[in-house]
Parts: C-alpha cells; structure tokens; sequence
C-alpha cells in the first residue's frame, strides 16, 4: 500500500500546530504497515454521507480521513475531531 495526501491535508497540516503534522506522519506510518493498528482506531465514516470515507486517529482531538482506492489509501482531510 501507498499514500496519496491531497493538497487540501498539505495545507491543513502546514496551519496546523506542530506537534499535529509530526504526529500525522507518525501515523500514516502506521497506516502504511498495518490498517488495524489500534493507535488509529481506523474505521469507516458512513456518518459522512460517503459509504468508501474512512477515519483515523491523528491525536485525541485531531483526525484524518482517507478513501482506500486499490492500493492507495488517499488521504482527503485532516483536521480537529468534532466532539
């Protein structure tokens, strides 16, 4: 598997706090090896309305989203978590 990240997440990234771009690519790391990795608590996303969206832990309060496209995950948002 490979990682696409959008350049919307580029941008999100770059405005976010340090610590959350760092802790980002820590994460996708662990994407990248294993999708079940329980620090991502990666699950699909059908409260988005789009049944493919999924959504990964970044921090407690920060999460990413991502579509898996063949052998692509394709990283679409990054960005503070609702709750």
């Amino acid at each position: 598997m490979r990682a696409v990240i959008t350049q919307r997440v580029a941008e999100q990234l770059a405005t976010a706090p340090d610590n959350i771009a760092r802790t980002f690519f820590k994460q996708l790391a662990l994407l990248l090896r294993d999708l079940r990795h329980r620090s991502l608590d990666a699950h699909k996303y059908p409260e988005s309305g789009d049944p493919d969206l999924w959504q990964a832990r970044i921090t407690k309060g920060w999460r990413f989203y991502f579509k898996i496209e063949g052998d692509i995950y394709n990283i679409t948002n990054a960005n503070e978590h609702p709750k």
